[in-house]
């Protein structure tokens, strides 16, 4: 079962450096199923922070710093009181949470990009909030925080490098909450260590194939990720229960 997460670990890195996104979505389903919510979710916080670090190595000299700043600066505090809140809830809670939530991205991500609009640094900011505590409970926002730098006017590489040291920013925000709270264990701490290895492997495969794909494909990929990823942690909910 180890070989497989770290298989995914790979695939999950290279999709995430082609669209921006989907390591958690893919991972999370696996680590739950492996290790349960509580432990799984600092483990996959550990993982995504190594993968953010690969795509802001990749493209150093196209991060935006101002959006940066701006989705960091509320992001950070917002993420770990999100983090406290995931720590209270039941195990069977958080599985039907995390699943609904990758569900209802598919349609609300449409509806965002359908629309189109553009945003400014004030808007960051008060999306920084927002999709910081999300990630504080469920970890893994990129579907929203993807439309968000994206209506910013970000593209490709400047795009991808800012959301990545936006998300990371707000990833050590959480780590940090899990350890004060003494919710990340030496054991968690190595297990991502260990499958953010494999993520960052895949980040640099999906680099090279960054401007082979159409960005139709891209979005039914992303769709057919958050459903699957959405319905297997609502079925492991349900059998908790």
């Amino acid at each position: 079962m180890y070989v497989f997460v770290l298989l995914v670990g790979l695939c999950a890195g290279a999709v995430s450096g082609i669209v921006g996104t989907g390591s958690s979505i893919m991972l999370l389903p696996v680590l739950v199923i492996q290790y349960g919510p509580k432990q799984a979710v600092p483990i996959m916080a550990i993982a995504a922070m190594m993968s953010n670090i690969a795509k802001v190595w990749a493209y150093w000299r196209e991060v935006d710093w101002r959006a940066f700043a701006a989705f960091s600066i509320t992001g950070v505090p917002a993420a770990a009181l999100g983090a406290r809140t995931l720590l209270v809830l039941p195990s069977s809670l958080l599985d039907a949470l995390l699943g609904a939530f990758f569900i209802a991205m598919i349609p609300t991500r449409r509806w965002l990009q359908k629309r189109d609009f553009r945003i400014g640094l004030p808007a960051m900011a008060i999306a920084g909030a927002a999709i910081g505590y999300i990630t504080g409970v469920v970890l893994s926002t990129g579907p929203l925080s993807v439309p968000a730098f994206a209506a910013y006017g970000l593209v490709k590489g400047a795009f991808l490098s800012t959301e990545a040291a936006s998300s990371l920013a707000i990833l050590l925000s959480k780590i940090a909450t899990f350890k004060e709270l003494g919710a990340l264990p030496t054991p968690a701490i190595i297990q991502g260590l260990i499958v953010g290895s494999s993520v960052m492997a895949g980040t640099f495969v999906g680099k090279t194939v960054v401007q082979r794909m159409s960005v139709h494909v891209f979005q039914h990929v992303l769709d057919v990720l958050l459903l699957v990823s959405g319905l297997t942690l609502v079925w492991a909910a349900f059998g908790q229960g």
